[in-house]
């Protein structure tokens, strides 16, 4: 598999709020998670390769604790772009993770909206503490991964937890030791490596003033 894209600057999660979202926002959190039975019967697209997906991505992005990477893959696993940033310290809810996602995907692809069906897949990598158990931190995720997919025309794909243990591909019950989270990075050719989008500059500097707002 060719990966495409350069380690990104880590933008700030923010949370965008609107009036049309207001009620949304006030909605309780606990239900926008998803569990993990009902992320299994979704239908999400099993990745051929995931190890080789979960090696590109740690070796552009070095995730650490709190990092969340998000990446979209065309209908050949080919990385087409990818983007980090940092989860802020809040309680988990599916809706502030879903707008934090999707702002990071309007800014490093277009939109897939028009076609009838989707042919780009956005998986989710996300570094954190603890084992590979799910928790609803995870749940949080997998419906703000889901939600954003839909908004911006691409399918579902897998979420992916990076653990100190290694990684876990949840709802499949595929893992391995190696990338983990205090791992360095794997090497890379960078000969096969394809100009992408990248977060970082403008971009993470708006994320940054609407977070600090």
């Amino acid at each position: 598999m060719t990966f495409g894209f350069a380690p990104s600057s880590a933008a700030p999660m923010s949370e965008f709020s609107t009036s049309a979202n207001a009620s949304v926002a006030s909605a309780n959190p606990l239900t926008r998670i998803l569990e993990p039975a009902e992320w299994a019967a979704a239908g999400i697209p099993l990745l051929r390769n995931p190890r080789e997906v979960v090696s590109g991505l740690h070796s552009r992005h070095l995730p650490r604790p709190s990092t969340a990477v998000v990446a979209v893959l065309d209908p050949d696993e080919r990385l087409r772009a990818s983007a980090s940033f940092t989860r802020r310290p809040a309680a988990a809810d599916g809706w502030v993770f879903r707008n934090a996602l999707l702002a990071q995907l309007r800014r490093v692809i277009p939109h897939d909206l028009r076609r009838r069906t989707p042919v780009r897949t956005a998986v989710l990598l996300y570094c954190r503490d603890g084992d590979a158990r799910w928790t609803e931190e995870d749940g949080a995720w997998m419906w703000g991964l889901r939600d954003a997919c839909t908004l911006h025309g691409l399918r579902c794909g897998a979420y992916i937890t990076l653990t100190r243990d290694g990684w876990q591909v949840l709802g499949e019950g595929r893992g391995g030791r190696r990338p983990h989270a205090g791992s360095p990075p794997e090497p890379f050719d960078p000969a096969e490596a394809t100009p992408q989008p990248r977060t970082g500059g403008v971009a993470s500097e708006i994320l940054r003033r609407v977070a600090a707002r």
